[in-house]
């Protein structure tokens, strides 16, 4: 059925009206779409050619390799080695813990390192690159390699990793490094950005951590181009690190070895001074610790066995020790009784085996006394008596000055960890920190090296360098810093008489080589490299008046943290002096029983520069000596395959 003509031309105007309509609107939407467009590509392109650039290009940062570790002689004490690991990405494994399981079906890896590794994705964000386990062999990387497509997220790589060739012989010194913690980079204002790289280590103690900002270098930088999966397609550019200095130290490493196998059975520590120049060419303390186990990671059971030590492994007993010098310290009572001229030369002191004051008596070592004693005497003999007068009429703070000036009480500068500055008291010193006034017992017990006095190895090492030299020996640890050679220290001569500085240098040639020498057993024989030196006996306890009566308990019959501590202190050759020496052997009896012996065969080797000959020793100990040589662990001398420069 046609419609009507009027009915059609209504029904085309509608759709005429309708399609002008739909026609605007769409012309509307295309034109604010095409500005759009233009204000994205034209006005705004900058801004989105960024924010594409980002999402395309990824910089990432290069570690730098550490900078090596030598001994004087260019040896490598800690150096960088090779670490095969396996890396894990948690943003591109679908089952973490399945994944993990087909790993360990192939390679070999402890539950310790799986719990580590899980701890560290929970801290990280799903895209950070985390070591699931490392120190791995080329077979292992292998046949991870070869199983790859089947391991998506897992990644066999390379790196360096700290390694100490020498082990036990350096691990006080040297130290060890090991991955940052939150502990570390709470302690920093600003930290380096490598410090937020997972695994990246740091040192922790000695010289690694005091040197850090040298031995660690500056990251490079590369530019990498990653897909929308993430996936580096290819490097872009890359601005390469900057490694760390390579430092050489003072040490010998072997003396260091010798020193420390000559300590081995011991709780002590011994340090050896080069007088010339300050440098300090062993710091043995026994026993040490393999720091390789800390780099990698060290086991409950291994730390708890040497946190729980009774002989303190982890303790460096060269600086960190601070110990009563006992008769050691004899030498400084007498040389400040004779500059300030309270005492003559040839002057006798009464020693009837004590000396009362006030209501109490202090005793000589020897208890029915020395007779009549002069400086010269009472050095070799070790005479209580005759210091305690000295020490009397010089009073504790000229004491103290002098003790300052040959280098007890004071913090010396040296990259390592927790070194002490002992005490040096004085009266002000006293009422200051124990709110009590100065007694004459406090100096009594002063003058013989007891009391407050403690110092430790590394200052009486310097004292004796100081004794031998009349100069203000600086001791040093650093030797050069890629290759360029550091500065001695200027050594101005001391404020003391060289008269006088002669006078308690013949006297302690006399206690190793008199008759009557306290330390006459340990001489040297060899023509003109004999020693002079001091023994000293510091108490750990109370002798009281009953036992005095009774008779005092040898040290042998006591438990062995009750015994007493044995130092002693030396130089060689007594003509030109060339080395000093300081040991502290603890609770070890007398320290002409227990230090002295030690202290001269170390001092022996480092005249020689090698295990010393037998000529040497006197003739009856020859025997003994050759076959505790035989049973020591003494390294046979490395020769250096790198020279320690960078220059």
């Amino acid at each position: 059925m046609r419609r009507p003509p009027k009915e059609t031309e209504q029904a085309a105007g509608l759709v005429t009206r309708r399609g002008v309509v739909l026609g605007g609107l769409q012309l509307g939407f295309m034109g604010l779409l095409g500005l759009r467009m233009r204000q994205m590509q034209v006005t705004e392109a900058d801004s989105y050619r960024l924010l594409a650039e980002e999402n395309r290009i990824n910089m990432r940062l290069i570690p730098p390799s550490r900078g090596i570790i030598y001994d004087r002689h260019g040896i490598a004490i800690a150096q960088n080695a090779q670490n095969y690991r396996v890396i894990i990405v948690r943003e591109d494994v679908e089952d973490v813990d399945e994944t993990i399981a087909k790993v360990r079906r192939l390679v070999d890896i402890e539950d310790r390192q799986i719990e580590r590794a899980l701890r560290e994705m929970n801290r990280r964000s799903p895209f950070v690159p985390i070591t699931l386990a490392d120190q791995l062999s080329w077979d292992d990387i292998a046949e991870l390699s070869i199983n790859a497509p089947a391991l998506p997220g897992i990644t066999p790589d390379v790196g360096l990793s700290r390694e100490y060739p020498l082990g036990v012989d350096f691990a006080h010194i040297v130290g060890y490094v090991g991955p940052v913690s939150d502990r570390d980079l709470a302690q920093l204002q600003t930290p380096d950005l490598l410090l937020q790289i997972p695994e990246f280590q740091i040192g922790k103690i000695g010289v690694e951590t005091k040197l850090e900002s040298r031995l660690r270098g500056k990251a490079g930088t590369r530019r990498i181009e990653v897909n929308a999966g993430g996936r580096v397609m290819r490097e872009l550019s890359r601005d390469d690190y900057t490694p760390g200095q390579d430092l050489q130290l003072t040490i010998d490493h072997g003396l260091q070895n010798y020193a420390q196998a000559r300590l081995s059975t011991e709780s002590a520590g011994s340090v050896v001074i080069d007088v010339e120049t300050g440098d300090l060419v062993a710091m043995a303390s026994a026993p040490s610790f393999d720091p390789n186990l800390f780099v990698r990671g060290i086991s409950s059971k291994d730390y708890d066995g040497l946190r729980n030590n009774d002989y303190k492994p982890l303790f460096n007993k060269t600086v960190q020790g601070v110990y009563p010098p006992g008769s050691t310290f004899k030498m400084m009572t007498g040389l400040a009784a004779l500059r300030a001229g309270v005492i003559g030369p040839g002057e006798r002191v009464w020693c009837p085996g004590h000396m009362t004051v006030g209501r109490r008596r202090f005793h000589c070592w020897k208890r029915g006394g020395h007779g009549w004693m002069n400086l010269d005497d009472a050095i070799t003999q070790s005479c209580d008596v005759y210091f305690y007068e000295a020490a009397q009429r010089v009073g504790i703070d000229k004491l103290a000055e002098l003790c300052h000036e040959f280098g007890l009480g004071e913090r010396h500068d040296l990259p390592l960890s927790a070194i002490e500055e002992g005490l040096i008291p004085t009266t002000k010193w006293k009422a200051r920190m124990r709110d009590e006034p100065w007694l004459p017992g406090d100096t009594l017990n002063s003058a013989i090296g007891q009391g407050f006095v403690l110092s430790s190895p590394l200052q009486l090492a310097v004292m004796a360098a100081r004794l031998a030299t009349g100069r203000e020996v600086k001791p040093r640890l650093v030797k050069s810093a890629d290759g360029l050679e550091l500065p001695v220290a200027d050594m101005p001569p001391l404020n003391i008489s060289s008269s006088q500085l002669r006078m308690i240098q013949k006297a302690m040639w006399n206690v190793s080589n008199g008759r009557r020498g306290t330390a006459r057993r340990s001489r040297i024989v060899a023509e003109g490299l004999e020693m002079a030196g001091k023994t000293g006996t510091s108490q750990v306890r109370n002798i009281t008046a009953a036992e005095r009566a009774r008779g005092v308990t040898r040290n042998d019959q006591l438990p062995w943290n009750r015994r007493d501590h044995g130092l002693f202190v030396a130089f060689a050759p007594y003509d030109k002096p060339k080395y000093a020496i300081a040991t502290i052997v603890e609770h070890g009896g007398g320290g002409s029983s227990a230090a002295a012996p030690p202290s001269r065969d170390i001092l022996l080797y480092a005249l020689y520069g090698d295990v010393p000959p037998l000529e040497a020793y006197p003739e009856d100990q020859r025997e003994r000596i050759s076959a505790m040589h035989e049973e020591m662990d003494i390294r046979p001398r490395l020769k250096p395959e790198t020279k320690p420069s960078r220059a």
